[in-house]
């Protein structure tokens, strides 16, 4: 099998007034474009790795909109929670929700065909930035989607806490995982691939590949991916992609 990443597909089928499309060209008619790509190249017997802002929807009836129409779509996903997913809230309700080909990690992890997939959303770190590394968009819709900035106190707790539940979810992979993934909604290292707090922890537990999203408007010509200490950290935001699925890996299904 392949296993796939495509982070932030911010589906509105329920939500038609968050438009994608002031966000600049990459949004304009991305779900059509999503969808193409996706059938164009991932397998029913694929793994696909969804990290995060699933959903614009507000309620999980809402939400069960935009599940189905991943549901559709070829292949096991696995999601995380981004911070823009309002309508996700205790596993047990998100689990009910569920079509049959999502699963999702909260505080646990993800097993299928001896790989291992644990994750969480994570969050800003004051250990790097990508501000000089995106083009920003001053737009009014935009801002009413955008809630005011914390302190940076009030950032390092969050982030200390989503670390604990990364660590969680890390702590929930089997021995016998022979491929050991992990997602993160925010980007886990910085544009420079320097050594992080969250990357020792992926380290400490053996991870090999790590996919996170979050970050748009990049710049062209930037790359996020790369490797740091035998960890391939590979960035799949999904108009950085050009909606395109991420090929991670492929994997023998024994």
């Amino acid at each position: 099998m392949a296993i796939w990443a495509l982070a932030d597909l911010h589906l509105a089928f329920s939500t038609p007034n968050k438009r994608m499309d002031v966000f600049g060209g990459a949004w304009v008619n991305y779900t059509d474009k999503i969808a193409a790509n996706w059938r164009r190249c991932v397998a029913p017997g694929d793994l696909v790795l969804l990290p995060g802002d699933i959903s614009w929807a507000m309620q999980r009836q809402e939400a069960l909109i935009d599940l189905d129409w991943i549901d559709a779509l070829p292949g096991v996903k696995v999601m995380i929670r981004g911070n823009h997913d309002y309508w996700w809230t205790s596993s047990s309700k998100v689990q009910a929700l569920l079509p049959p080909s999502i699963h999702i990690i909260h505080n646990d992890a993800f097993h299928w065909h001896r790989v291992g997939v644990a994750g969480t959303r994570l969050w800003d770190s004051s250990e790097f930035s990508f501000e000089g590394y995106i083009d920003y968009i001053d737009n009014p819709i935009i801002k009413q989607f955008s809630a005011p900035s914390p302190s940076a106190e009030e950032t390092e707790k969050v982030f200390l806490r989503e670390l604990g539940r990364l660590e969680m979810s890390l702590k929930c992979l089997k021995p016998t995982a022979q491929l050991r993934l992990a997602m993160t909604h925010y980007p886990p290292i910085g544009p420079e691939l320097l050594p992080t707090r969250t990357t020792a922890l992926l380290e400490k537990y053996g991870i090999q590949y790590c996919i996170f999203g979050h970050v748009h408007s990049v710049r062209t010509g930037v790359n996020f991916s790369g490797q740091l200490n035998g960890i391939h950290y590979l960035f799949a935001a999904c108009d950085w992609l050009d909606c395109h699925p991420l090929k991670v890996c492929e994997w023998p299904m024994l």
